[in-house]
């Protein structure tokens, strides 16, 4: 099997484990937290994007979040996503570091202005990236 073979695969199944999780919690009853984890991956999509266009965030970090979005989109990974948990951890590692180094120029107030998703889902976002 070529590794665009296992790459789709492993797409597949964490989506499908993403899937899961979020009927889990609609089954279970907590509609407010399966939306915020539903719109996840698009909110930081759309918080990056803005965080690009933002002039009062440096070249550097406009760069850092620029590759990022390259690393995300890309299919070839430091940790292949098809090895469940870790594969997607090395994601998130990544987004929680640029975050920080986007964090640590322009303060979590422009952060803020940005975040498009629920209230908890940034302060979650924020607290993996180290700011309190």
């Amino acid at each position: 099997m070529s590794i665009w073979s296992w790459a789709l695969i492993g797409g597949a199944a964490a989506l499908a484990a993403y899937a899961i999780v979020i009927l889990g919690l609609l089954v279970a009853g907590r509609r407010t937290h399966a939306r915020a984890l539903a719109g996840f991956v698009p909110d930081c999509a759309l918080l990056f994007r803005g965080l690009a266009a933002d002039p009062r965030i440096g070249r550097r970090q406009k760069l850092l979040l620029v590759g990022l979005a390259g690393y995300l989109a890309s299919p070839i990974d430091l940790v292949p996503d098809f090895l469940p948990v870790i594969g997607q951890l090395d994601d998130a590692v990544l987004v929680a570091l640029v975050l920080r180094a986007v964090l640590r120029e322009a303060g979590p107030e422009v952060v803020r202005e940005h975040w498009r998703g629920p209230e908890p889902s940034l302060t979650a976002m924020l607290r993996f990236a180290g700011v309190r």
